[in-house]
């Protein structure tokens, strides 16, 4: 997989407010897209949720800072959260550095998949929707 802002990986979701949501297997690993990350800038700091939390569809789930601004992080899959990437809390810039691989938020599991991926588009549909 390249580590270029603009491949995503393929079968990847995206939500009007910029998150991503990529399926494997029983767990959907969710992050912010490139084109959040362009307008964001440099991220400074990531505030992520505790594993373990449950979080429903456009609830907000983490925090960021960049140079910019503070963005709140909404969920575009509800679910339960199995895992936090610990990196970003020493390294946030990982996320401009590689949005799609190593800039990973959050992983969770769902029994909503499905439901709740209506409404989310494929990443050229994305792209498409944002202009970029």
């Amino acid at each position: 997989m390249s580590t270029s802002q603009s491949n995503a990986p393929e079968g990847i979701l995206c939500s009007k407010t910029h998150e991503w949501a990529l399926e494997e297997g029983d767990t959907v690993t969710i992050g912010l897209t490139d084109y959040a990350i362009e307008q964001l800038g440099d991220i400074v700091f990531v505030e992520l949720p505790e594993v373990g939390s449950e979080f429903v569809k456009n609830e907000v789930f983490a925090t960021i800072e960049s140079v910019k601004a503070a963005s709140e992080i909404y969920m575009p899959i509800g679910g339960k959260v199995t895992e936090i990437n610990e990196e970003l809390i020493n390294s946030p810039e990982l996320i401009n550095e590689d949005v799609w691989g190593k800039g990973w938020l959050i992983k969770i599991e769902t029994n909503t998949y499905q439901e709740d991926s209506l409404g989310l588009l494929e990443y050229e549909d994305y792209k498409e929707d944002t202009g970029i």
